[in-house]
């Protein structure tokens, strides 16, 4: 769906609430696009070096209209 600096985020359609993203590079990282002060929140990385971790979060941060606009396409409001 979205790629960027070696890093692709993806949004599953069998997936669950609440709204989030899978970005997968060398590891992997689940960022909940609305955290309680409307930015992105990371659940859990796995396989990322720190320097791959603030490069995902950038990504999502950057892209957070466009993601959660895609995630409600896909799964509804």
């Amino acid at each position: 769906m979205l790629r960027s600096l070696g890093l692709s985020v993806r949004i599953y359609k069998d997936d669950h609430p609440p709204a989030h993203v899978h970005v997968v590079g060398d590891g992997i990282m689940k960022a909940n696009l609305e955290g309680p002060d409307g930015r992105p929140v990371v659940v859990w990385t796995r396989g990322m070096t720190r320097a791959e971790e603030r490069r995902a979060y950038g990504l999502v941060a950057e892209n957070r209209t466009l993601l959660l606009d895609r995630w409600r396409e896909i799964h509804g409001a």
